[in-house]
């Protein structure tokens, strides 16, 4: 019931960022039951590619805990986290990621990503995060069409 509620927050953040021009993406970071951040992408209003909505929750999250290690965190994600995200995700100390929709999804609506899962990553580079993936996916997955449908939509 949790994990749904904390997702939903990261799928309506989301929906705000294709509301203001961004990509869909929504995370929400979590320590023990409290929310810590809840952030989208800002990829094209930072001209920052490295502003996907994980790494912006893990910056806001840092800096509202005053620190760099969010161990016992759980980061619930839109979509499967890219290996940019799982590796900062993982140099965090992020205990947990919850993910919705999957790395295909991302490339079905266009975007430039590498077929990189996070078991793959998780089980190469030896990370001890726990990932479950496909939570809500359905719902997730949405946000792509929703930003599909959007006039002037930018990829990248």
């Amino acid at each position: 019931m949790e994990d749904e509620r904390f997702m939903r927050l990261a799928i309506e953040k989301a929906g705000a960022g294709i509301e203001a021009g961004q990509t869909p993406f929504g995370a929400c970071i979590v320590k023990g039951g409290e929310v810590v951040s809840v952030e989208h992408n800002l990829v094209w209003a930072t001209t920052d590619i490295t502003a996907h909505g994980e790494v912006v929750a893990i910056r806001a999250a840092c800096r509202a805990l005053d620190t760099i290690e969010l161990d016992g965190c759980v980061i619930y994600s839109t979509c499967e986290p890219c290996p940019m995200c799982f590796s900062a995700i993982h140099w965090a100390k992020i205990a947990k990621i919850v993910y919705g929709a999957e790395i295909a999804d991302a490339q079905g609506a266009g975007f430039n990503e590498l077929t990189v899962s996070n078991a793959m990553m998780k089980a190469e580079g030896g990370s001890p995060v726990e990932v479950v993936g496909g939570f809500m996916r359905e719902e997730c997955r949405r946000l792509f069409a929703d930003w599909l449908a959007r006039e002037g939509r930018r990829v990248y």
